[in-house]
């Protein structure tokens, strides 16, 4: 599979507004909260779903119901669109 080119999280950004550019690296970041555990546990299971078919994992770590989020494609060495998509998927996902 061909790997998207390298963006930049500044460039990604544009398209995010929710979502922050990681400090020390290319890389998107956004803490989601749900009502509870099942919940975050149920968004992840979908969301986990939609990255194997992308191709494309998220770095993220739970705590109850709090998910911490960190894209970047690390083939690329930054911000790729296929980081877009995912961020696009995730806050879907949420609603």
């Amino acid at each position: 599979m061909n790997r998207p080119e390298r963006i930049g999280a500044a460039s990604a950004l544009a398209d995010l507004p929710s979502w922050a550019a990681a400090e020390g690296r290319d890389a998107l970041v956004k803490t989601f909260r749900f009502k509870d555990f099942s919940a975050a546990f149920g968004w992840m299971t979908r969301v986990a779903l939609t990255s194997e078919k992308l191709d494309h994992h998220p770095e993220w770590v739970n705590v109850y119901n709090r998910v911490d989020v960190t894209l970047t494609t690390h083939d690329a060495g930054g911000v790729t669109g296929l980081d877009v998509a995912l961020a696009r998927a995730m806050d879907a996902a949420a609603d």
